[in-house]
């Protein structure tokens, strides 16, 4: 590298000044031989870089290493992907910043590591161990096979020599085989008795079954769902709410608003924003209960969870300030977020500081469920399928598409009356979109 040019100019510089200097024409020649050995031994010098579990959050302190995209001895270019490791929260990329060989992969894959551990090493620079490594010539192997050869000869002659011997000991041979099935025909009960015994006490998956081990993000999960059933009182009010109005207008703009606003036009944004206006009405759904300080804290923004199922498990990217964005601003952030989730590329910021989150089970086909609050908030509503149901319009019977609309709350802090008026608000909000326009 230039490291190394910039030395050696300097070397050969200092060279010429002790020559000048001293008149001793030994002392010269020594101080050329380091030059000339140095000169040698810098064609090979590579640099290295080790890359390390770079830190992904406050409260991540380990992960597990997922995947190595490369093998050792790989090129490596820069931002290259060469390592994936997932955390409890966040699946976090290592890239390379340099052009080089990965040269020894320090923590295996499949392992456990934590913040901060060397992980790989990457050389990089002219040259390369491998490249170093004279190759082995092939020629030499030669008088090997004929040394093994001669070997042979004379353990062939031996062995038939010992074939009369063989054939002597061969009626021996047939009495002790045909003993042998009896022994084995007896022994076969005991062993058939002995493995169901050993399987059982063992513990260790059958044929039946296999084991597969837990993600940290799922444990995380588990441990974060489990924590709120244990210490909030959650209950869970109802409404039903009528899709007529809201299908007719995603269905007479939807092709304008793309074009527009180069995003489409979902039933999620109108929620959101339904969502924000009840937020603002009633504080109270916005807020959290402090135990530790015997207070409620209050919050004087607004930014709304969306919960997310992905392969690896359930994530819930934020949207920021949701009462301030227009319809086509949330329908594009939330598209945007919704990728990295799926491509496991959101960052710990990006999953933070949610006040009130929205789970629509309905994509899969949910009529009708429970959500399950997600700390530090304290309310959760659930969307769930559309479906045509016969409903009372006026004194009528009308077949009308309908969605069960859900929300779980902490009752420590919210009463039954401002959680139904809470959900009713919503209701009113998606059956009629134009209350959110004239903000009643």
């Amino acid at each position: 590298g230039r490291r190394v040019l910039k030395l050696k100019a300097k070397m050969r510089r200092s060279t010429r000044l002790l020559c000048r200097g001293v008149n001793t024409s030994s002392r010269c020649s020594s101080v050329r031989t380091t030059i000339s050995s140095f000169s040698t031994s810098s064609r090979f010098y590579c640099p290295e870089k080790t890359f390390n579990f770079p830190p992904a959050g406050d409260s991540i302190t380990e992960g597990d290493l997922k995947e190595y995209s490369k093998k050792e001895g790989d090129s490596v270019a820069v931002d290259e992907v060469i390592l994936t490791i997932e955390t409890e929260k966040v699946t976090v990329p290592i890239r390379s910043d340099v052009d080089g060989v990965l040269t020894k992969i320090l923590v295996p894959e499949g392992s456990n590591a934590k913040v901060n551990q060397p992980l790989f090493v990457v050389t990089y620079g002219e040259g390369t161990p491998a490249s170093s490594q004279p190759k082995e010539q092939p020629k030499q192997e030669q008088p090997k096979q004929e040394q093994t050869q001669q070997q042979a000869a004379p353990q062939q002659q031996s062995q038939q020599q010992s074939q009369p011997q063989q054939q002597q000991a061969a009626p021996q041979q047939k009495s002790q085989q045909q003993s042998q099935p009896q022994q084995q025909a007896a022994s076969k009960p005991q062993q058939a008795a002995a493995k169901p015994a050993a399987a059982a006490g063992s513990g260790a998956p059958t044929d039946r079954e296999y084991l597969v081990k837990v993600s940290k993000l799922r444990q995380r999960v588990a441990e974060r769902l489990k924590a709120s059933q244990n210490t909030y009182a959650l209950l869970t009010t109802f409404q039903e709410c009528d899709m007529t109005n809201l299908l007719q207008l995603r269905e007479e703009y939807k092709t304008e608003f793309e074009k527009t606003h180069s995003a489409k036009l979902g039933f999620m944004s109108t929620f959101i924003k339904a969502s924000a206006a009840a937020l603002k009405a009633i504080p109270l759904v916005n807020a959290v209960l402090d135990e530790s300080q015997g207070a409620i804290i209050y919050r004087n923004y607004i930014d709304i969870s969306v919960a997310v199922a992905t392969p690896k498990g359930l994530k819930v990217p934020v949207l920021r300030n949701c009462d301030q964005k227009s319809f086509s601003a949330l329908e594009k952030e939330l598209e945007t977020l919704a990728k990295k989730a799926k491509d496991e590329t959101m960052t710990i910021e990006e999953m933070t500081g949610g006040t009130f989150t929205i789970s629509n089970g309905g994509v899969y086909g949910s009529m009708m469920g429970t959500p399950i609050v997600n700390p530090p908030q304290s309310a959760i509503l659930g969307m769930h399928a559309i479906t045509k149901r016969a409903v009372v319009v006026g004194d009528k019977i009308e077949i009308r598409p309908m969605m069960y609309l859900a929300l779980t709350y902490d009752h420590r802090l919210i009463d039954g009356k401002d959680a139904v008026t809470f959900l009713r608000k919503i209701k009113m909000g998606v059956e009629d979109p134009r209350r959110m326009l004239l903000e009643i």
